[in-house]
């Protein structure tokens, strides 16, 4: 039987949306009938999936950063915790947010909310702004009553994860300028210096090396024809980007970066603090702990990781211990995590214990990262060195040739 997403309302006004099975709309619509509520939109499940993928936000086309969200969670949690009702709270910070986005979104929940929709609701339309892992917290929260509580968590788990993102982008900036400019300066020189070098050789009727020659025609290339070298340049990204969204294509990449001797540590690291420090939110704000796995599964990048804690999510689910399950994927989770979730299932403060190897992991995390750029500094001068010598070994090199001939 098909699963339908549908929204309806009620007489009152009263808006509920949901997904259920139905043979087709028509049941589906008298089914609500029965419950007083009126089908206003519906569509297979699937439908409604693809749809949502078909959604995307770039940053700097109106997207909402991680710091923002930081920013307006802590700031809710204040609100709250104050006395200010939700939707008041929403409104007073949609007028204080620079994305034309978000506030939007802000305005639209705070709406719903003041017509009697759950928040937690209201954030499942957003799922390109509020995480899976954001909305099941204020879920919980709304369960249990204590969402000032939760949004303290929630802000904390931001906040680290946003320290945690830029330590990593502080270690690779350096990298990414000097092999920026480096292939700035190459392609200059290609460009505006070989060609008339090509130019002498031709006049002077030299036999040119195979190395010589490959250095003049990309430089004639590039030269002449710089339009097709900037579409073969968006083609190749265009390639590379289907690849990486593709299971095989971002296997292979993983397992790469599993494998680099340097890179391998930072990202065993760093996929280990986003592990424990997420589980310990959810588990803190009192989110079963099959469904904070199957949550902390999705906020993952890495796929190895990604499938690791969902097969330890099945096996716990199934009765086993939490250290149990992971203890089988010691290749990539440090011993110590596994360790310490044992101390932490026996004595019951799992959450705790947690919180405190995440702080030990981003701490790791940051150590690594300033080392990082003392490893890759020799190294990019040695291919720097390399690309400069075999373009001055090229160019000069039938020079040499036509003064011995002499």
């Amino acid at each position: 039987m098909p699963t339908y997403f549908y929204i309806a309302k009620s007489l009152k006004g009263e808006e509920k949306s949901g997904t259920m099975e139905a043979k087709s709309k028509l049941q589906l619509a008298q089914t609500l009938k029965s419950q007083g509520f009126i089908l206003i939109s519906a569509e297979l499940e699937k439908e409604e999936a693809v749809r949502k993928k078909l959604e995307f936000s770039l940053p700097f086309f109106g997207g909402v950063s991680l710091t923002e969200k930081l920013m307006f969670t802590r700031n809710l949690q204040v609100m709250v915790s104050a006395g200010l009702s939700l939707p008041k709270a929403l409104t007073t910070l949609a007028e204080q947010t620079k994305s034309q986005r978000f506030k939007k979104t802000l305005l639209e929940i705070s709406e719903e909310i003041t017509k009697g929709r759950n928040f937690s609701d209201c954030l499942e339309k957003y799922p390109n702004i509020f995480s899976e892992l954001f909305q099941n917290m204020i879920k919980v929260a709304e369960e249990a009553g204590n969402l000032d509580e939760v949004l303290k968590i929630l802000s904390q788990q931001m906040e680290r994860e946003n320290e945690l993102r830029a330590k990593i982008k502080g270690a690779l900036m350096y990298p990414a300028v000097i092999i920026t400019a480096m292939i700035g300066i190459g392609a200059l020189m290609l460009i505006m210096v070989v060609p008339q070098l090509a130019e002498t050789f031709e006049e002077l009727e030299i036999e040119l090396p195979v190395t010589t020659k490959l250095v003049i025609g990309i430089g004639t290339f590039l030269a002449e024809k710089w339009f097709f070298a900037l579409l073969i340049l968006i083609g190749l990204f265009i390639i590379l980007m289907f690849i990486l969204k593709t299971q095989k294509g971002k296997r292979v990449i993983d397992t790469i970066f599993l494998k680099i001797p340097i890179i391998s540590q930072l990202v065993k690291k760093t996929n280990s603090a986003y592990t424990v420090r997420t589980l310990s939110s959810l588990i803190a704000a009192g989110v079963p702990i099959v469904k904070s796995l199957k949550i902390v599964s999705g906020t993952l990048g890495n796929i190895h990781y990604k499938e690791a804690i969902s097969e330890a999510a099945e096996k716990v689910g199934k009765g086993s211990k939490l250290f149990e399950a992971i203890r089988p994927y010691r290749n990539i989770y440090p011993l110590i995590v596994i360790q310490m979730i044992q101390v932490g299932e026996e004595t019951g403060e799992t959450s705790q214990i947690l919180s405190k190897l995440a702080d030990f992991f981003e701490e790791e995390v940051g150590n690594a990262t300033k080392n990082l750029a003392s490893v890759i500094e020799p190294v990019l001068m040695l291919i720097i060195g390399g690309v400069i010598g075999f373009f001055a070994v090229s160019m000069v090199q039938p020079m040499y040739s036509m003064l011995g001939a002499i």
